[in-house]
């Protein structure tokens, strides 16, 4: 059934995302309780729940996604161009009507799928979860209730890696390596994100990581697809 796939009908995307606040003090008391229980399992007695701090941004109720990365295929002269884009910024509300409004003219019909790495168990989720909590309505591709597993209109690199074996995680980073793909870790990792964001206030950093990663998906289904690997003209930010 891969085979059967218009690249064109696909939404690439990545979302970076951090801690809602710098410090674990600037939590009200409550959500710092709350923080301490939601993490006591992974934290056990090594750390304490502000020592872990620098780890809020994977969990949407104590993160906030500060930018989403798009990309989609367009054909010119008979090549497939990647055209590349980003929301981004301080205002999470923002990035978000944003994306859902490009869902909502672009990429609607039944045809159309998005595409991350890893992207049902973090980013397609995270997504959804903060559009609630920002009092944004769900746009269709995300809006899973009622649906059957055939139904969803997502597409996980990861997942099609694992061909099966639940067990197994593989990073974008690793993934990419095997198959020959022009690493997209090449100035930060996803733990420098925050330290970038508060410390460095260097948000264009950010953005330009996130779009190598959404990049590097795409190849990726490439690569899936026994297809040439993108050049560099062959990918346009816009």
């Amino acid at each position: 059934m891969l085979n059967k796939l218009n690249i064109q009908n696909i939404l690439f995307l990545d979302i970076e995302t951090v801690p809602e606040v710098e410090l674990f003090a600037d939590l009200s008391e409550e959500k710092q309780e709350l923080y301490a229980l939601k993490t006591q399992y992974q934290r056990k007695d090594e750390f304490s729940a502000e020592d872990f701090y620098h780890r809020a941004g994977i969990w949407a109720e104590f993160g906030k996604i500060i930018c989403i990365s798009v990309g989609y295929f367009v054909e010119r002269d008979g090549i497939n161009q990647l055209r590349v884009t980003s929301f981004y910024g301080d205002d999470e509300t923002k990035i978000l009507t944003d994306f859902k409004e490009l869902l909502d003219k672009h990429f609607n019909l039944n045809k159309h799928l998005l595409c991350a790495h890893n992207g049902k168990e973090f980013d397609f989720p995270y997504i959804a979860r903060r559009m609630i909590v920002n009092h944004v309505d769900l746009p269709k591709k995300l809006n899973l209730f009622g649906k059957k597993p055939w139904e969803i209109p997502h597409l996980d690199t990861m997942d099609l890696w694992k061909f099966g074996d639940y067990k197994h995680f593989t990073s974008l980073k690793l993934l990419t390596s095997i198959l020959g793909i022009p690493s997209p870790k090449q100035d930060i990792d996803g733990s420098e994100v925050a330290n970038v964001y508060y410390k460095e206030k260097n948000l264009q950093r950010i953005v330009e990581y996130c779009e190598r990663d959404t990049v590097a998906v795409a190849q990726l289904l490439l690569r899936f697809l026994n297809k040439p690997l993108l050049d560099d003209k062959n990918i346009v930010t816009i």
